[in-house]
């Protein structure tokens, strides 16, 4: 059986976009992930701070990692955030996905987002729908 870590290597091997991000893997256990990047002068926008994007992107990691790592294939089928406060250079951002629901067909997740003062930035909800597809063939 394919562990919850061997899935999410499995999944950043093959992510390139988490890798340019410069996502880093903190913990991950059936249902949860936490990660972690910290913020470069690329992802500023032109009002100084982090393009919303940016942070959107960390959380959309973290739930596609919470909601794939029992090794079914499991995308978004609806999700938002909210910007709380503003995200500047070199700030360590943190995602932290739990799972509210773990459903046949579908997968509710709350992930939230904290910088370097453990202060919550954004908090982002996404809800995937389960294939019948798994991510890593196991033997």
């Amino acid at each position: 059986m394919t562990s919850p870590q061997q899935v999410v290597a499995h999944m950043m091997e093959h992510d390139l976009f988490s890798r340019w991000l410069g996502i880093e893997v903190l913990e991950i256990k059936e249902g949860y992930s936490k990660i972690t990047m910290t913020v470069r002068p690329e992802m500023i926008n032109g009002f100084g701070i982090v393009h919303g994007g940016i942070a959107f992107s960390l959380a959309d990691s973290a739930f596609a990692f919470a909601c794939n790592n029992r090794n079914t294939l499991s995308v978004a089928l609806d999700t938002s955030i909210n910007f709380l406060k503003p995200v500047h250079v070199g700030d360590v951002l943190v995602a932290e996905a739990t799972e509210l629901h773990n459903g046949k067909s579908t997968g509710l997740y709350h992930i939230s987002i904290t910088n370097r003062h453990e202060h919550v930035v954004a908090v982002f909800k996404g809800t995937c729908f389960r294939t019948n597809k798994q991510l890593v063939n196991e033997q």
